[in-house]
């Protein structure tokens, strides 16, 4: 897990303010708020069914919420000013079925104006070389889960959305796929990622927001939420993110 120094207000790249979603009576997201910071790895924290991808998709600005605002420096930003700062990269996305890896990141280098100097690395940080002639529509799950990975990567917006970018991944892959990401954040880019697995989300995030039944319960560090939980009286069994989610939640 990264080390956080210390934050001030203009570190704060956006906030999530009051985000709710309804869908007739029922309540899939409830006044949902928290804030991203620069160059950090922000997990999004919670069981399937949590509201994670909900979130995301009316963050994004691809789902209508119900109610709620994304700002910067205190302003609600546009439909436009959230494309030029959030890259959404979802979870069961299977984009050019018929176009192969390599025109795929090619593509979004052209089409989104790139990081074409990143182009190699991110394909040897993926393991994406002997995947370059494939098309993506015969990639297993995984295979197109690290492919999708790299579009985010190069896409050149200051923040990327990554809904459950371990899904499909084995061990070996998903800590390759975790160091790739630490060493983009360690640069300066900054990932907000939907994790239901909670030992990939201690090993790669920085901090955390706890989504249980569309409601926040937690945002902070692993220590700061441990400290939240005991002084509201659910300590924890010991100090892992596992046993502080399910006191706070």
């Amino acid at each position: 897990m990264g080390t956080v120094e210390p934050r001030t207000a203009s570190d704060v790249v956006f906030e999530v303010a009051g985000f709710s979603k309804r869908y007739g009576h029922l309540a899939a997201l409830s006044e949902v708020s928290f804030s991203v910071r620069a160059g950090e790895i922000l997990g999004l924290i919670g069981p399937n069914g949590a509201g994670k991808t909900t979130l995301f998709e009316c963050v994004a600005g691809l789902l209508p919420a119900t109610r709620g605002t994304v700002r910067r420096n205190g302003v609600a930003l546009s439909a436009d000013e959230r494309a030029a700062l959030l890259f959404y990269l979802p979870d069961a996305i299977a984009p050019w079925p018929m176009e192969s890896v390599c025109w795929a990141l090619d593509f979004t280098i052209g089409f989104f104006g790139g990081r074409a100097d990143l182009r190699a690395e991110v394909v040897a940080s993926l393991a994406l070389e002997p995947l370059l002639d494939r098309t993506m529509g015969t990639l297993s799950k995984g295979e197109r889960k690290r492919a999708l990975i790299a579009i985010g990567l190069l896409s050149p917006v200051p923040v990327l959305l990554a809904d459950e970018p371990f899904d499909g991944l084995d061990l070996r892959q998903s800590r390759d796929v975790a160091a790739t990401l630490r060493a983009h954040a360690a640069r300066g880019r900054t990932l907000v990622l939907s994790i239901h697995q909670i030992s990939d989300a201690a090993r790669i995030c920085d901090r955390f927001v706890l989504l249980s039944a569309g409601r926040v319960c937690g945002e902070g560090t692993l220590d700061e939420l441990a400290d939240d939980a005991i002084s509201h009286g659910h300590a924890p069994l010991d100090r892992g993110l596992e046993e502080v989610f399910l006191a706070l939640t």
